[in-house]
């Protein structure tokens, strides 16, 4: 099992995982459905290397005599299927990693030691490399957005299967000790076969806060550390040991979750609030696990070693505190400093975790004893033990654990997180209106022009008494949008002033969207002017997202820099502002060809602007998890983004099910952050030399594409008759919105089935698991193939673009990937679901049409034979789930539509149940469905 060759050893995971799941199927599923689910497999296996008209309509009638509870089984061998898979993959992945390491060559691009092997080829010196990892501000932010179906229950399962797996390939076994790890892998395999993977009810918000929280917990606390010790190994590989250069802890981790009320009624200023003592709760937890075990390991005696001045001094402090508290001397440890030190930290962090439990159940806490002041009180603490060990010789000690806990406790503070809180401008008009309103003698708020609503916002900012206000006589919804503002002072006091990141708004369409939460903030004492001048307490991020809003992000952000009271308040913040772009609406608006050139020119503008106007501007990315809301490979998305846009700092959203694909392992975790990381490094060169514009000529073809797909995308999105009816009744778009998989409903307005009020994620996981992925691809044929008009010199122009330009190269390597998950003859089936079926086969004919243009066009662009050629780890992996995602598509469509056929309500309900199971593994299949 140990001598495999690493190039077979993937399939002979795969094998073996897929061969002990047929013994449980076998042992513990209704009769037949082993037999049922490798037929199915098989027989499409055959279809997709040769059509065979009989064999498919000899699989159709079998899946059609499928009742629906058995059909819901099959539909469950399916997807433990694919979490197997997924698990199999990952470990290889993983341990392909380790193998490379271990023979000491160079390592895989992206990788800290290709990454810093090449900046110091490339003379960047010790200076600019200390002055680049300075700069360097990394933030990944998790959201709760409704495409993640895998229930926390399930992730832990998988997880323990990959470490039995990791064991059977690393570890030199005997035949009997195999035995015992494939019996236990068996045994997962059974637990995962009755375990429900559907929710049975609605997640709550805080259900989706542990859900987050779990990948802190089981992954991301050992793997950050780990990532900073490996950078520092790149850096002293190429550098030296004596280089000097400190890596500083720059990875911050924002979340969305208990924070984004844009839509979403459930997210209340109570939620809010108790997810901001659970993030706490699980900080504070983490570092006293890890003191515990410093305490047991830093037994050095007074006797045998001098601490350091300033090391007794913070013990005499610590004395003074412990009488105070207990009324008497601390009397443990008293020949063994470290030990004493790390109690009296313990004693500490557990009274601000007593503190902390108590308010979360509601009660006062002020007779409790206080712990520490601030995250910055306990680090000082940490960094005392770390000098004095370091001065009486014992740095290796002070370089393990310890420097771990630093680690952890520089990036999570007391906070874990910056929590960004979010809601839709119109929220915060309504608002402002009605305090208006209340006041004697004012105008109409909601008549003023811009200019005088910016002019009547100022003076109430910084007038020391801009409202008299009775909460008693407001709406609910106003009363509550004040209270949000109100828990955000409150827990900056409370728990840390980071405990939040920005506040951001959804459909930013002037400057005074801005300024009105700005004056909401005022309220609550968060900003202002006062006897010492201007001080502001809260960060605000608008959020740009139509092809429109884009296009004027300079001409919102233009009239906010010059605003003096929005520049006094800017300035007392820090001088930094954040600045949102949003991708997933933004496609559904324009396409994905509009969509990505209108957010990489307002990238561009609203840097150039910030830049003229002296102020730090850093970019928040709002990606999804697949290609049509932004998704892709994290590191060539960086990459891709405008010379000179990044500056050292990036943040972006991590949604739905890329979060358990990131960060559910440590092992992967400490990957993807590397990437993204060393991404990072590269596009932040411009910080330390002259960068390379982008070619003009370029720029201009983009310009051109961009219009033609956009005109293209329109012509079919928005003007053909009956789509969005093909859209409803073509996708199981019905269905997604009953399934348990989050707490955001998926329209805006319920009754409203236009466009705009589709959100972006439904949209672009209806289309993909009915197997279109349109939003990913759409129009971008036409547009190449009109740009090019039969000229083969424009086919040359556009292969080079190809080669040379990282933005171009990573918009059609996307493309690639979403054309290959496609399957038009698949998607065909669905329109037996429609109620206007010629129209409908009307409407697909554009579609497969356009696929076709697309194919053909991408594959001559990038001078390919087939899809993915430059990928065939990734082309392998995605044709590998096609043997069961083709079975389970038709499955898919026969129990949609016995779903909406069936009149009988409770009969209706029997076919939901595999329904809802079909999106599940269709979107563990497809793996970024949302």
């Amino acid at each position: 099992m140990n001598e495999i060759p690493q190039d077979q050893a993937l399939e002979r995971d795969v094998q073996l995982f897929t061969a002990l799941l047929g013994e449980v199927l076998r042992e513990h599923s209704r009769k037949r459905v082993l037999v049922i689910v490798e037929r199915l497999r098989d027989g499409f296996m055959q279809l997709r290397e040769q059509e065979d008209a009989e064999l498919r309509d000899k699989l159709m009638k079998r899946i059609e005599s499928l009742d629906a509870q058995t059909l819901s089984e099959v539909i469950r061998a399916f997807t433990i299927y694919f979490g197997l898979v997924n698990t199999a993959e990952e470990l290889n992945a993983h341990l392909v990693r380790m193998e490379r390491i271990a023979d000491g060559e160079r390592l895989w691009v992206g990788s800290f030691d290709d990454t810093v092997r090449q900046l110091q080829a490339d003379g960047v010196s010790v200076g600019q490399m200390q002055s680049l990892l300075e700069h360097l501000r990394y933030v990944p932010v998790f959201t709760a957005h409704p495409t993640e179906a895998k229930r926390r229950t399930i992730s832990e399962n998988f997880r323990r299967i990959f470490l039995v797996g990791q064991d059977l390939r690393c570890r030199k076994l005997n035949d009997e000790e195999i035995e015992e790890k494939l019996q236990e892998i068996l045994t997962q395999i059974q637990i995962l076969w009755k375990t429900d993977e559907v929710r049975i009810h609605k997640p709550q918000v805080i259900d989706e806060v542990r859900q987050g929280l779990y990948f802190f917990r089981e992954s991301l606390f050992e793997a950050v550390p780990l990532v900073y010790r490996f950078l520092e190994k790149a850096v002293r590989r190429s550098y030296g040991a004596n280089h000097g250069i400190r890596v500083p802890s720059f990875i911050r981790f924002g979340s969305w979750i208990g924070g984004d009320r844009d839509g979403n009624p459930l997210v209340t200023p109570e939620t809010t609030e108790l997810a901001v003592r659970m993030h706490g709760e699980l900080v504070l937890t983490a570092y006293l696990e890890r003191i515990r075990v410093l305490r047991r390991m830093l037994s050095h005696s007074s006797a045998l070693c001098q601490v350091s001045p300033a090391f007794l001094d913070s013990l005499d402090a610590d004395e003074d505190y412990w009488v105070e508290i207990m009324g008497q001397s601390q009397r443990r440890f008293l020949h063994e400093p470290y030990r004493r030190k790390l109690a009296m930290m313990s004693h500490r962090l557990n009274a601000n975790l007593s503190r902390l439990r108590t308010r979360m159940e509601g009660r006062d806490p002020s007779h409790l004893p206080k712990g520490y002041t601030s995250d910055r009180a306990f680090l000082t603490d940490l960094y005392l033990i770390r000098d004095s060990l370091m001065q009486h010789g014992d740095a290796n000690a002070a370089g393990g654990l310890l420097q771990t806990l630093i680690r952890l406790a520089e990036t999570f503070g007391f906070h874990l997180v910056h929590l960004d809180l979010r809601q839709e401008s119109i929220r915060h008009t309504t608002a402002v209106t009605e305090l208006f309103a209340r006041q004697a003698g004012a105008p109409f708020y909601q008549a003023f022009t811009e200019e005088q609503r910016l002019m009547a916002l100022a003076e109430a900012i910084a007038h020391p008494h801009p409202f008299v206000i009775d909460k008693t006589t407001l709406t609910a919804e106003t009363r509550e949008t004040l209270e949000v503002f109100e828990v955000i002072a409150r827990m900056r006091a409370e728990i840390s002033e980071q405990v939040f990141g920005q506040y951001v708004i959804s459909m930013t369409h002037t400057a005074s969207h801005v300024m009105e939460v700005m004056l909401l903030a005022r309220l609550a004492g968060l900003a202002g002017k006062d006897q010492k001048g201007w001080f502001c307490q809260i960060q605000i991020s608008p959020l740009f997202e139509t092809i429109d809003d884009l296009a004027r992000i300079d001409e919102v952000m233009g009239t906010l820099f010059a605003h003096p009271t929005y520049q006094a308040l800017l300035k007392a913040s820090g001088n930094q502002q954040e600045v949102m772009l949003g991708y997933s609406d933004s496609c559904k608006d324009g396409g994905i060809l509009a969509s990505g050139w209108s957010l990489f020119a307002a990238q561009k503008k609203i840097i150039a602007l910030a830049d003229d106007c002296g102020i730090a501007c850093r970019l928040f990315h709002g990606r999804g998890g697949t290609v049509g809301r932004g998704g892709g490979p994290t590191h060539e998305a960086i990459l891709a983004q405008p010379v000179d846009t990044v500056h050292g700092q990036i943040k972006f959203t991590e949604q739905g099910e890329v979060l358990s694909y990131r960060y559910a392992n440590p092992e992967t975790a400490r990957y993807e952050l590397t990437m993204g990381i060393s991404g990072l490094m590269k596009a932040s060169r411009c910080l330390i030399e002259p960068p390379v514009a982008e070619r003009n000529d370029y720029l201009g073809i983009m310009d051109e594409l961009a219009r033609y797909g956009e005109a293209a995308y329109r012509q079919l999105v928005r003007e053909t008759p009956g789509f969005l009816d093909y859209f409803y009744e073509c996708t199981p778009l019905d269905a997604i919105a009953l399934l348990n998989i989050g707490s955001r409903p998926s329209h805006r307005n319920k009754a409203d089935r236009s466009l705009e009020s589709i959100r972006a994620i439904p949209w672009v996981f209806g289309w993909g698991q009915s197997r279109h992925t349109l939003p990913a691809w759409f129009s971008i044929g036409y547009a190449l193939e009109r740009y090019r008009n039969n000229d083969v010199e424009r086919l040359a122009k556009l292969q080079r673009m190809y080669q040379e330009w990282p933005y171009f190269r990573a918009l059609l390597s996307n493309t690639q990937m979403s054309l290959f998950k496609a399957e038009l003859r698949i998607a065909h089936e669905y329109l037996r679901l429609a109620e206007n079926r010629a129209q409908a086969e009307t409407i697909y004919s554009k579609i497969a049409e356009e696929y076709q243009r697309t194919l053909t066009q991408v594959l001559n662009v990038a001078g390919l034979r087939e899809l993915m050629e430059e990928t065939p780890e990734l082309q392998h992996s995605l044709a590998r789930r096609n043997r069961y995602l083709d079975p389970l598509s038709y499955l898919q469509v026969t129990a949609l539509g016995r779903y909406r056929a069936e009149p009988e309500a409770e009969k209706r309900e029997e076919w939901l149940d595999p329904l809802l199971r079909s999106i599940n593994a269709i979107a563990a299949g497809m793996r970024n469905t949302g």
